[in-house]
């Protein structure tokens, strides 16, 4: 008989600030990316499953729907569970109830490559690194029942992304996601202090073949015949030879995507307008504050995030010229933050046109350069308040302002950015620049052969709304 492994993704977003979850009833665009977020699948899980070989029966979950049975299924003989901060101590309590039923299980992820140690307190086996390095192994010492408590990845090592498997979508329910996830690239050039990404897993910035990210939305394309792709990437397009070819590749597949970037992607006219042709409705970008003094010191590699502060209007304007949006990240909290943050922060908004904003508190995740240097310092609110770690609470004593004063200023500035009237005025603004964008280009999508210039105007402009 076939060895059962279940992997129970621990998904959803579960902010703890009472007050913030109420004006999510009321203020729609302040919970819209979260509840993206929520409803993505775990790419790692699905991909570990695409390399667990067919002698293994393979099953994937997500704790939300186990929660709502009302019961963990008990028909595995292996498990695996991968995090995110947040979620951890419900993770830790569905890995002990495994354990007490005699099941091993694996936990693998950012939080649990941070704190193996603490992970095994809960679970069998810890996977430390990027698990695509670590599972071949990892099933073959469970085939003969030589499981070991930890798998880390050697400090030298990197998975190659040439070697990357097809991630099982199959195993996903077509009717449950209103998108799905496929990686292009891994890491980051930057190292941003708060950063809890997959730079944390690998030393260098690394891309997958073209062939292998079209194979993959193939895949997907034959599941869900109009996808809308999220690229799992930390930063997309760094590899600009790669991004070119990829972006060529990917206009003849006729699908919409999303991703994030950096404003270099600013400067190079070429991948823009290859990105618009291709399908790009939106990018969201870490723009962090609109204050220099606010960025000094984040980027610890050469203060990238400061020096590039003075072209952020230029570069949204840019990208937005293209008919693409721009969702544009601010991060309260910082260290050169100040109360008037609040309403600089509006204010940039506002001068921008940015077509989408999202804002979060400064969060210290396990593992990251600012939870260290926080914890030196004292500024930690609780050191082991994962929960704490969805970027909507307050986990730490920020420089510039009391703690009230930082919640009170953020619920401010929530009300006022996610208010009907502003998102309306910001997507209205957009609209009204999309008439006039010299760069909107004709989508491939939206071109239809046989088209006067006019009408061929007219499904440009409906293509760009559409998005």
């Amino acid at each position: 008989m076939k060895k059962r492994i279940g992997f129970i993704a621990m998904s959803g977003i579960r902010a703890q600030n009472a007050e913030l979850l109420k004006l999510g009833l009321t203020l729609p665009g302040f919970v819209e990316r979260s509840k993206v977020i929520a409803s993505l699948p775990s790419l790692s899980l699905l991909t570990l499953a695409g390399m667990t070989p067919p002698q293994f029966d393979a099953e994937y979950m997500e704790i939300a729907d186990l929660n709502s049975a009302g019961e963990l299924p008990d028909r595995f003989d292996l498990v695996a569970i991968t995090s995110l901060s947040a979620q951890i101590n419900e993770a830790y309590k569905v890995a002990d109830w495994y354990r007490a039923k005699g099941v091993p299980v694996v936990m693998g992820g950012l939080h649990v490559s941070s704190l193996p140690d603490e992970a095994l307190e809960h679970c069998t086996t810890v996977a430390i690194g990027e698990g695509e390095s670590l599972w071949p192994e990892i099933l073959a010492d469970f085939q003969w029942g030589q499981l070991q408590h930890r798998y880390e990845q050697s400090p030298r090592g990197t998975f190659d992304l040439r070697l990357a498997p097809m991630p099982r979508f199959e195993l996903l329910d077509p009717d449950k996601y209103n998108r799905i996830t496929v990686q292009t690239a891994r890491g980051c050039p930057h190292r941003c202090e708060f950063c809890a990404s997959s730079i944390l897993l690998t030393p260098r910035y690394k891309v997958k073949p073209v062939e292998k990210v079209i194979a993959e939305i193939r895949k997907i394309k034959s599941i869900w015949p109009r996808p809308f792709v999220e690229f799992a990437d930390d930063n997309s397009f760094v590899n600009t030879p790669h991004a070119r070819e990829l972006l060529r590749a990917l206009a003849r597949e006729r699908v919409r995507w999303f991703t994030e970037v950096d404003i270099n992607i600013s400067r190079d006219d070429e991948i823009l307008a290859l990105m618009r042709d291709s399908g790009c409705q939106q990018v969201l970008i870490g723009l962090e504050s609109p204050r220099r003094a606010s960025l000094h010191g984040i980027e610890l590699n050469g203060d990238w995030k400061a020096r590039q502060q003075e072209r952020y209007l230029a570069a949204i304007a840019k990208i937005q010229s293209f008919g693409i949006t721009v969702n544009g990240c601010f991060i309260l909290g910082l260290d050169g933050d100040t109360p008037e943050v609040f309403e600089d922060v509006l204010r940039f908004v506002r001068q921008s046109g940015l077509y989408e904003v999202q804002v979060t508190f400064m969060t210290a995740f396990p593992g990251t350069p600012l939870y260290e240097r926080l914890k030196k310092d004292g500024r930690l609110i609780d050191e082991k308040a994962w929960d704490k770690c969805t970027l909507f609470d307050i986990n730490i004593r920020p420089a510039g302002m009391s703690i009230d004063e930082l919640h009170s200023g953020f619920l401010k500035l929530v009300k006022q950015l996610y208010s009907e009237e502003e998102t309306q005025t910001r997507r209205r603004r957009f609209r009204e620049r999309v008439k006039a964008l010299p760069n909107l280009g004709l989508r491939r999508a939206a071109a239809k052969p046989g088209c006067s210039e006019p009408d061929q105007r007219a499904l440009r402009l409906q293509a760009c709304r559409a998005g």
